[in-house]
């Protein structure tokens, strides 16, 4: 039992009570996904699960990054009977988190309180020193600079991660998964799917799911005939493209294309191309009701035996167990790959026109 289910349980008669620290030019929909989880909690249990409130360092109104000034139910300085502390960061998180802020935190975690942080959030926790040895998540844009700066944290391309009595969540929607994560483990699978129903909310993400970080993000800087392959790759799943005619559209040769991969993403075309179809295929058999068949059909497999056995060699179990929920049970999954994997839009090559022109045009 985690640190999260045993804190819930001993708590089960009485709400958890969750406090937020906002700092400055936080994330506002980072904010809502993790509080409206809550309230909806409540709402179809019929019961107070779940009380909140928000916090900032002296009590003073807090603008998030979108201009809206949040006045919050307190300051640090109040003796607020917390179960868990959730910090809410945003832009430049190491300009608006002071020692003060840092100290708190500290404070929190030597009352025994649980401690999460969403969006950029998590580089407080890290500076407060509060999640060393811990795996955490953070928004993509700070997952470089939080792991040169605090080498003794496991940062993660998760969307979200719970690591005993830390909760991290990336930013975006994902704070809603983690939140929703939580409460089933807290209160039932049941409740979660409940409230992820009520948000028309289609699949409750778990911590197999990873950020899709932006390829020009991983490349640390431009470059055109890679970012241009791999979009033509995005576009043409269904119908994967001869790497002879890739590289033609790309007016290079296919040694330099295979040389492209190799420097920057550390893998051939091919099996990039592999883990784009792997990929899609994973998000299909867990969001539609597409038989495997069908799922192999529509991500470039001729062959459903073929797509089985690429299917387990990457992730570790095969497609029928991902479909039924089941964890891995070979060697750990490898995490999935970062960019974008789309449905193919485009299965032929229109006749006269540079990919550029027309690969910028996907849905």
């Amino acid at each position: 039992m985690s640190a999260f289910e045993r804190g819930a349980s001993a708590r089960s008669q009485a709400p958890q009570v969750i406090g937020f620290l906002l700092l400055d030019d936080f994330t506002l929909i980072s904010l809502a996904s993790a509080i409206e989880p809550l309230r909806m909690a409540n709402q179809l249990s019929g019961r107070e699960l779940y009380r909140w409130l928000t916090l900032s360092h002296d009590g003073r109104p807090v603008s998030a990054s979108d201009g809206l000034r949040v006045t919050p139910d307190g300051g640090c300085a109040g003796l607020h009977a917390l179960d868990m502390v959730i910090v809410c960061g945003g832009l430049d998180i190491q300009r608006h988190l002071g020692a003060p802020q840092a100290q708190w935190l500290q404070q929190q975690a030597r009352l025994g309180r649980r401690l999460g942080a969403v969006c950029t959030g998590s580089w407080a926790l890290a500076r407060a020193g509060l999640l060393d040895g811990h795996a955490c998540s953070v928004h993509w844009e700070c997952l470089a600079s939080l792991q040169e700066a605090f080498p003794r944290v496991e940062v993660t391309t998760r969307l979200f991660s719970i690591d005993r009595e830390r909760a991290t969540a990336s930013g975006g929607t994902a704070p809603l998964d983690m939140m929703l994560n939580l409460i089933g483990r807290a209160h039932g699978r049941e409740l979660a799917t409940a409230i992820s129903d009520m948000f028309i909310y289609e699949r409750i993400r778990n911590e197999d799911d990873h950020q899709r970080i932006p390829l020009r993000q991983q490349l640390g800087g431009p470059q055109p005939r890679l970012q241009e392959s791999v979009a033509l790759m995005e576009a043409n799943l269904e119908e994967p493209i001869d790497l002879d005619d890739l590289a033609r559209y790309v007016d290079i040769s296919r040694r330099q294309l295979e040389r492209l991969f190799q420097k920057h993403l550390h893998c051939s075309p091919s099996r990039y191309y592999l883990q784009l179809r792997l990929n899609r295929a994973r998000q299909l058999l867990r969001q539609t009701t597409l038989s495997i068949i069908e799922v192999a059909a529509a991500c470039g497999f001729v062959s459903t035996p073929h797509f089985s056995k690429c299917y387990r060699e990457y992730f570790g179990m095969p497609p029928r167990d991902e479909r039924a929920g089941a964890s891995p049970a070979g060697p750990a999954m490898l995490p999935p790959l970062e960019a974008r994997g789309r449905t193919a839009v485009s299965r032929e090559i229109p006749a006269g026109h540079r990919p550029a022109q027309w690969a910028g045009a996907r849905a």
